[in-house]
């Protein structure tokens, strides 16, 4: 599993750890049934704080991605394939709709947006 923490990023460092964990998912790099390292082997490998892996892990775990089973450690929820269920789908709007509006006050066009959401998923498939 490779993970890259930028710590000079605005972006907090476990946010990045979710964000990564859930790319790894959607690349397939990870399945259903895998088990996440340790909080304290994954904290030590990338030199960060084991608080900030086990907030990202609650947070992974909040969003239904993984579930955290005590002395077992973190291991990732299947991936639905019969859609997903209506909390997680206004979640999910409710975090695309700013970074939307905000393009197209920054001047993209529909046809733009588009072409960068196709090409992100496209990014995301690859392997």
């Amino acid at each position: 599993m490779f993970i890259q923490i930028e710590a000079t990023s605005d972006i907090p460092i476990y946010t990045q750890l979710a964000n990564q964990v859930i790319e790894l998912i959607a690349r397939g790099q990870l399945q259903g049934g895998d088990t996440l390292p340790s909080v304290r082997a994954l904290a030590s490998d990338l030199s960060v704080n084991m608080h900030t892996v086990n907030k990202s892990y609650h947070e992974l775990e909040q969003k239904g991605i993984i579930r955290i089973v005590p002395k077992s450690g973190a291991i990732i929820n299947p991936i639905v394939q019969y859609g997903m269920s209506r909390e997680n789908r206004q979640r999910i709007i409710e975090r695309i709709r700013p970074i939307l509006a905000e393009s197209l006050v920054l001047g993209m066009s529909l046809e733009e947006i588009e072409q960068l959401v196709s090409a992100t998923l496209s990014l995301l498939k690859e392997d």
